[in-house]
């Protein structure tokens, strides 16, 4: 059927979405991140709403970058990865060690999920940071590569505003 203007009917969303289990089936898209211990983003992601975590974690791992040291060669990894119980599977424990990653994964039905609060909440206040950006609170873009520009600027954003505040202290002092 061809519409006035020549245009096709097309899916609403565009690709990276999928249909969210907590919000009845409606398409959405889920952001992923990897961030140090103070809260600054190291690697970011995006991905269907309905792809698990699990998944995710390979992808977010390959995409950190070379980090800059004062002291000694760049590194290429991190000492350690924490997570929560939605990456507890063997083979992701198994694939983080043979990097040289010591994984840090709360395990189901073993241990509380309170023994990572003090580690959690640096990556759920780096998530609320993100949120706060409007535009990623809502996905508008049809295209993924677009809704990933923008997450990369609120990064950017996010990056600027703590080492900002970080420098700032140490001129005063």
């Amino acid at each position: 059927m061809c519409h006035r203007l020549g245009e096709h009917p097309r899916p609403q969303r565009g690709p990276l979405t999928g249909p969210n289990p907590t919000d009845r089936g409606k398409n959405g898209s889920k952001i992923h991140l990897i961030c140090d211990r103070n809260g600054l983003p190291i690697s970011l992601a995006i991905s269907g709403a309905n792809l698990h975590d699990s998944q995710a974690l390979e992808p977010l791992v390959l995409g950190i970058p070379p980090i800059r040291s004062r002291r000694g060669p760049r590194r290429r990894r991190p000492a350690k990865l924490h997570g929560d119980k939605g990456y507890d599977y063997d083979h992701l424990r198994r694939w983080l060690r043979s990097r040289g990653i010591v994984p840090r994964i709360a395990r189901r039905g073993v241990e509380s999920s309170q023994r990572l609060g003090r580690h959690r909440w640096v990556i759920e206040r780096t998530m609320s940071w993100l949120s706060g950006c409007r535009r990623l609170h809502r996905r508008y873009e049809r295209r993924a590569e677009h809704f990933l520009a923008f997450a990369g600027i609120a990064v950017a954003l996010i990056c600027y505003r703590r080492l900002g505040r970080a420098s700032g202290r140490d001129r005063s002092a």
